[in-house]
Parts: structure tokens; C-alpha cells; sequence
């Protein structure tokens, strides 16, 4: 009996110690994948951001479509444009004066010196963006939710746009107790909420909703 005992105690031994090394050190491990996996998502979401903006300022609008965005970066080309200021006489108002001179009228030119391709100004001629909109993730076979629309806001209507990810797809391999944790974090220094996210629906935002240690320095 006291040989059944001493096992039955050496095996309790053995398994406390597997918990307690489990419990520091599986944490640690959590955060080391979830960090790499988050500054993956996060680099393919800032493409998704620039491409959009883009989208934006030549066309007037955000879009909710991978493929036409894809081939609006295939296609389309910044204006090069040289602001000049100039003035010249404001002659009805001289003329009301009596004056032959005196008042003028201040304006700025912009010149189109040429057009550059939007993938080249914003890829370095690489074509990253195709890739864009897949989730950079081992085994996760999906796409970045993407949505665009119009929201209102003092009576004014503005295009909007959203790209997001949520935790549970990539961290689906990972320790599910950790997984709820960081699906309820709230911190200046944490992915807030369950989701990877840059835009919004509901406000008139185009920032990611990941703390600064993600971007670089010429970023923030």
C-alpha cells in the first residue's frame, strides 16, 4: 500500500507541476503567436487603408468590393499637380475707386504636370495588394470582412468604409480561456474588443483600432 501511495502522491506531484509550469508559461506563448499574428493582419489592413483612400480621392468614394478595388489599383493614376499663387488687378473694384490700381485679386493655380500610377505610389511597384484581402494566417482559408456605404451626418452624406477580422479566426488554434481574455480587453495599450478592425460604419474614422507599438515611426 505504501508503494501504491508514494506512486499515486508522485504522480499528483507531477501533474500540480505540469499545471503551474503550464499556467506561466502558456500565457507567454500565447502572446508570442498572438503578437506575430496581429502585426500580420494589422500590415495587410494598413494596404486595405491606403488602396481605399485612394479609391477615395479619385473617384469620390469608398468601395465594398475587393476585385473592383484590385482593379482600381491595376488602373488608375495620380494627378502631379504644382500649386502656383498669382494675383492680377481687381479692375471693377478700382474702377468703383477711381484708381487705376490699388486692389487685387488673390488666386492659386494648380497645374497637372503628369499622371503616376496609384500601385506604384503606393506599393513600390509591387502587387502586395493582390494579397491584400486574405487573412495572412496558417490555416485560415478566408478574406477580410469588407463593407462601404454612405453615412449621414448633419445633413450631410459621407462615404464610409470597414475592414475587419475577428479574434476568433486568428486565434482559432489557440487556448480558448486565453482567447476570451483577449477578446475582452480594454487598454491604451491593447486590440480593443473581439475584432481587427480599420474604418468604420458608424463613424467617420479611417483609423485601425490597434495601439501604436503597430505603427512605425513616419506612421504616428
Amino acid at each position: 500500500m505504501k508503494l501504491v501511495i508514494q506512486i499515486v502522491l508522485w504522480v499528483v506531484i507531477l501533474f500540480l507541476g505540469y499545471k503551474l509550469y503550464d499556467s506561466i508559461t502558456g500565457p507567454v506563448q500565447f502572446n508570442k503567436v498572438k503578437e506575430a499574428r496581429y502585426q500580420a493582419v494589422i500590415k495587410n489592413l494598413k494596404d486595405i487603408r491606403k488602396a481605399e483612400l485612394a479609391h477615395q480621392e479619385i473617384t469620390g468614394k469608398f468601395t465594398g468590393s475587393f476585385d473592383s478595388l484590385v482593379r482600381f489599383i491595376d488602373t488608375a493614376q495620380f494627378a502631379i499637380t504644382q500649386r502656383r499663387d498669382t494675383s492680377y488687378a481687381d479692375v471693377e473694384k478700382n474702377k468703383a475707386y477711381g484708381i487705376d490700381e490699388g486692389y487685387y485679386i488673390e488666386e492659386i493655380i494648380l497645374d497637372t504636370l503628369g499622371f503616376t500610377p496609384v500601385r506604384d505610389s503606393l506599393y513600390g511597384g509591387t502587387d502586395r495588394y493582390k494579397s491584400m484581402m486574405n487573412i495572412p494566417v496558417q490555416g485560415v482559408d478566408e478574406q477580410f470582412q469588407l463593407k462601404a456605404g454612405t453615412l449621414m451626418k448633419n445633413g450631410t452624406a459621407y462615404s464610409v468604409f470597414e475592414a475587419k477580422v475577428d479574434k476568433d479566426v486568428i486565434l482559432y488554434d489557440l487556448d480558448k480561456t486565453l482567447l476570451a481574455q483577449e477578446k475582452q480587453v480594454n487598454s491604451v495599450d491593447g486590440v480593443n474588443g473581439t475584432a481587427i478592425k480599420v474604418g468604420s460604419m458608424d463613424e467617420i474614422d479611417t483609423s485601425g483600432n490597434w495601439p501604436k507599438v503597430y505603427d512605425s515611426a513616419n506612421e504616428q
